[in-house]
C-alpha cells in the first residue's frame, strides 16, 4: 500500500495529471495537494505538459517499482497521434523515436503502433476529403452486460416500433442532405445495442430505408453488428444478406457458460456456434467477433479456450479487448477497484493472443485504449486478409466525417485544414430522441450539413 502526496504548481485542471497517476497508484494510495502546504512530490508547470508527465512517471516509477509500457500517454488513439507525426516527419522510424523517447512507450508498444499505422496505409490510404462513414444506432438489448457503459435500453417490443418509425424519418432526410453537400459514402454501420433485436421484418424496412435514401454505389463496407447470439436467426441473416450486407459481428465476449451468466449475457456458448453456423450457411462474408481478456473469474486457459474456438468456428475479424471499469457500468458497483487486479494474468492473456492470432494469419489492424482498462493495457482489431474493417479505423483516425444517426449518435464533422472535429449529438434517451426528433434534425441543419459543400447539388 503505497502513500503519495502530489501537488501541482500552475495547474488549475489536473485531470490529464491525475489519469497517469490512475495507472500507478489507486485513488486511495494518493492525494492531490490543493493548498499551501507542502507535499512530497510537486511539479511546476513550465509550458510544456508532456514534461510534466515525464518527471511524474519517473517518480512515480521510482516509488511503485512500475514501468507502463504505454510510457506518458493516456489517450485513446495512439495510432492517431502516430499518424499525425508521420505526417509532419515523413518516415515511421523517426515516429518511434519520438513515441520512445518523448511519450515514454517501450519498443513492443511503439513497434506495434507503427506497423498498424503502416498496415492502414497500405490497405486503406487516407480518406478522401468528400467521403462520409455513417452510424446507424439501435439503442435495445435483450438485456444489459455487467461492464456495458452504451446505449442500451430492455423495453417492450412495441417500442422498437415507435422507435423505428421516428429512425426511419432521420434516415430519410439525412441521405437528401448528404447528397445535396456531395458526400461520397465510404461505409455504413449499424450498431447499438444490437441491432439484431429488430425482428426479421423491422431490418427489412430498414435497411431498405437505407438502400432507398443514400447513394450506396460508393460504398466500400456495409456492418451491421448482431453482437448477441441470442438475437440472430436465419430469417435475418437472409435479410441481411438480401441487402448486400457482407459483414456482421457475433460477439460471444467468452465461450465459458457460467461467465455469461455471471456478466449478465443470458445466451449460452451453444447458441454462439448455432450463430456462426446459420451466418456461414446464409453466406455472411465477413464475421467479427468479440473477446474480452480479464472478465471476473476467468483465468488464462478460459481466454485460451475462448481464442481457439472464435477462430475454429470461422471468425475472420476478431477483436481482443481488456475489461474496463467504466463508470456507467455494473462492473463499477460490483467491484470498483476490478481494474487493478491480476494485471500479469492480463498481460498473458493479450500476450497468447497476440502470437495465436499472427499463426493463424491475422494481422493487427486497429488499436484503442479506455480509461480504467484492466492492466492499462489495450485492444486490439486482428484480420485475415481483405477483412480490414474501414469503419473501425476512420472512427479512429478521426480524419473522416462521421454522420450518426438514431438515439446517442454523435456525429462528427471534420475540417481537413486545421485537423479538427466539431461533434453534433442526438440525445441518448430513445423516448427523447423519438419526442424531440425535430430538433435533432435542425442540429444537424445548423452544425453539420451545409458546413462543407463538397461538390454537391
Amino acid at each position: 500500500m503505497y502513500s503519495a502526496n502530489i501537488k501541482f504548481n500552475g495547474i488549475d485542471n489536473t485531470n490529464q495529471y491525475e489519469e497517469l497517476i490512475k495507472i500507478f497508484l489507486q485513488p486511495s494510495e494518493y492525494e492531490i495537494i490543493r493548498d499551501e502546504a507542502e507535499a512530497e512530490y510537486e511539479y511546476v508547470f513550465n509550458g510544456d505538459k508532456d514534461e510534466v508527465k515525464r518527471q511524474l512517471y519517473g517518480d512515480l516509477s521510482r516509488l511503485t517499482g512500475k514501468s507502463p509500457k504505454w510510457g506518458i500517454l493516456t489517450g485513446i488513439r495512439p495510432v492517431k497521434l502516430a499518424g499525425e507525426l508521420f505526417k509532419e516527419h515523413g518516415d515511421l522510424a523517426a515516429v518511434r523515436e519520438i513515441l520512445e523517447n518523448h511519450y515514454l512507450l517501450n519498443k513492443e508498444k511503439s513497434n506495434l503502433v507503427t506497423d498498424i499505422l503502416q498496415y492502414q496505409i497500405d490497405e486503406l490510404g487516407r480518406p478522401a476529403t468528400n467521403s462520409l462513414g455513417v452510424y446507424i444506432g439501435i439503442p435495445f438489448c435483450p438485456t444489459r452486460c455487467l461492464y456495458c457503459s452504451f446505449t442500451s435500453n430492455q423495453v417492450k417490443e412495441s417500442e422498437y416500433e415507435r422507435y423505428l418509425v421516428t429512425l426511419l424519418d432521420e434516415i430519410r432526410y439525412a441521405g437528401k442532405a448528404a447528397a445535396d453537400d456531395g458526400y461520397v459514402i465510404e461505409s455504413i454501420y449499424m450498431g447499438g445495442g444490437t441491432p439484431t433485436t429488430l425482428s426479421a421484418d423491422q431490418l427489412d424496412r430498414l435497411l431498405t430505408c437505407v438502400e432507398e435514401s443514400f447513394d450506396m454505389s460508393a460504398v466500400k463496407e456495409y456492418t451491421v453488428e448482431g453482437g448477441r447470439p441470442d438475437t440472430i436467426t436465419t430469417d435475418k441473416l437472409e435479410v441481411l444478406k438480401k441487402h448486400n450486407v457482407e459483414r456482421i459481428s457475433i460477439n460471444p465476449q467468452t465461450m465459458k457458460d457460467e461467465t455469461l451468466e455471471l456478466i449478465g449475457r443470458r445466451h449460452s456458448v451453444q447458441q454462439v456456434r448455432e450463430a456462426f453456423e446459420m451466418a456461414n450457411e446464409v453466406g455472411i462474408k465477413t464475421i467479427n467477433a468479440d473477446l474480452i481478456a480479464g472478465l471476473p473469474e476467468e483465468d488464462l486457459d478460459d481466454f485460451k479456450n475462448s481464442l481457439n474456438e472464435i477462430i475454429r468456428l470461422g471468425a475472420s475479424n476478431i477483436t481482443v479487448h481488456t475489461l474496463a471499469v467504466k463508470r456507467a457500468s455494473r462492473l463499477k458497483e460490483f467491484d470498483e477497484n476490478f481494474n487493478y487486479k491480476q494485471e500479469e494474468l492480463r498481460e498473458q492473456m493479450l500476450k497468447y493472443a497476440r502470437e495465436t492470432l499472427l499463426a493463424e494469419g491475422f494481422k493487427p489492424y486497429y488499436l484503442y485504449r479506455q480509461k480504467h482498462t484492466s492492466g492499462n493495457t489495450e485492444n486490439i482489431g486482428y484480420c485475415k486478409p481483405g477483412t480490414i474493417s474501414t469503419y473501425n479505423v476512420r472512427i479512429m483516425e478521426e480524419a473522416q466525417s462521421i454522420l450518426a444517426l438514431g438515439a446517442g449518435g454523435l456525429s462528427k464533422i471534420y475540417f481537413p485544414e486545421e485537423n479538427r472535429l466539431e461533434r453534433v449529438p442526438n440525445v441518448s434517451n430513445y423516448e427523447i430522441y423519438i419526442d424531440r426528433i425535430d430538433e435533432m434534425i435542425e442540429r444537424k441543419n445548423k452544425g453539420f450539413f451545409g458546413v462543407h459543400n463538397t461538390g454537391g447539388k
